[in-house]
């Protein structure tokens, strides 16, 4: 049996507590907040956040420095606008050597960093090399119900990854790994984005041609981005690419698809954030993926297009205009370009 310390008892946070208790670990949940600590050890439930039950042997903690004694391994599971706040209370707190996973998505906006580099940058004796990232087509709410997923996780410490797949592993949630860290974080943060359209796209009452259609372009601009960044483009063909992108653009269970359906049906972002009661990651990462795009000097239309939609307050049927008069061009001329610059070489 194995300790193990999961930060961020939100929906996912929780899901994964469920696998790890599956799977007879120790498992200890970290909430900030007393009350919520306290209705879980008394009910076995996080209802807010998620509807089944919870195992009875899932311990909820308040204090940060009780939560993480004598863990052999810490899974951080909070919104990307706390990761630093987190960890540098983590960093004062954990005095012996574990294992960090990390399972948020999301970009910091104006620097940039990814959450493994917000981790180590926090957190002294921790470099990116060695932080997990564990990311993929999952909804909590299924994953809570045992219902099959498969997710990848991913480090360029090989041993690393290996520890954290043993830790997730069973007949019901299935892990892959990969060396590929930033085409995986890339991928699990920028599909928010394309999440946010689809909603849009439902809300303003368009059908599965134009969603099949921003699902596929979508892809494209994130290969286009993560590629120039240095990630594999294959990344973005697997789980945490493709993968999440179907299943964050398709599903009521999204909360970008959610808060995108709003806006489409004519909500201002501050009426839609309110309703939504949770973060909606995709907004944060909307600005870092437009100021990206912008240095690396990289086409992403409809990127460019949700951010008007969010921060320039325009309209979204105008940005739909907008996309479909673009100028003339080859379709193939995305990623099949990308993987011959990649393997011709």
């Amino acid at each position: 049996m194995t300790k193990v310390a999961v930060l961020g008892a939100g929906s996912w946070g929780t899901a994964l507590s469920v696998v790890l208790a599956d799977n007879g670990h120790d498992v200890r949940l970290w909430t900030h907040r007393q009350e919520q600590a306290e209705i879980i050890n008394s009910t076995h439930r996080n209802e807010k956040y998620l509807e089944p039950a919870i195992p009875e042997s899932i311990n909820a903690f308040y204090h940060l420095e009780e939560a993480i004694k004598d863990v052999t391994a810490i899974v951080i599971v909070v919104p990307t606008k706390a990761i630093r706040e987190v960890c540098s209370h983590l960093n004062d707190v954990l005095k012996h050597s574990v294992t960090i996973i990390h399972a948020s998505k999301g970009i910091e906006p104006v620097t940039l960093k990814r959450v493994s580099q917000m981790i180590s940058e926090e957190m002294s004796k921790y470099s990116e090399d060695d932080i997990v990232v564990l990311s993929g087509p999952s909804h909590a709410e299924e994953v809570a119900l045992r219902q099959p997923t498969t997710v990848t996780v991913s480090s360029i410490n090989q041993e690393n990854a290996g520890i954290a797949q043993d830790l997730f592993i069973n007949e019901v949630f299935r892990v892959y790994t990969s060396r590929d860290i930033l085409g995986i974080e890339l991928g699990g943060a920028l599909k928010n984005i394309i999440a946010l359209g689809a909603g849009i796209s439902d809300g303003l009452g368009f059908g599965d041609n134009a969603k099949a259609a921003l699902i596929t372009r979508g892809l494209a601009e994130i290969a286009r981005l993560g590629t120039s960044l240095g990630a594999n483009p294959l990344s973005f063909l697997g789980l945490p690419g493709v993968g999440d992108l179907i299943v964050t653009c398709t599903s009521v269970h999204s909360r970008n698809w959610r808060a995108g359906n709003l806006l489409g049906k004519g909500n201002q972002l501050d009426e839609v954030l309110d309703q939504m009661g949770m973060v909606v990651e995709g907004v944060r990462t909307v600005k870092a993926a437009y100021q990206f795009a912008e240095e690396q000097q990289v086409e992403m239309p409809i990127t460019t297009g949700i951010y008007q939609i969010l921060f320039e307050g325009k309209p979204p049927k105008e940005v739909v205009e907008q996309l479909m008069n673009r100028t003339k061009r080859e379709e193939m001329d995305d990623l099949a370009q990308l993987l011959n610059e990649r393997y011709s070489q």
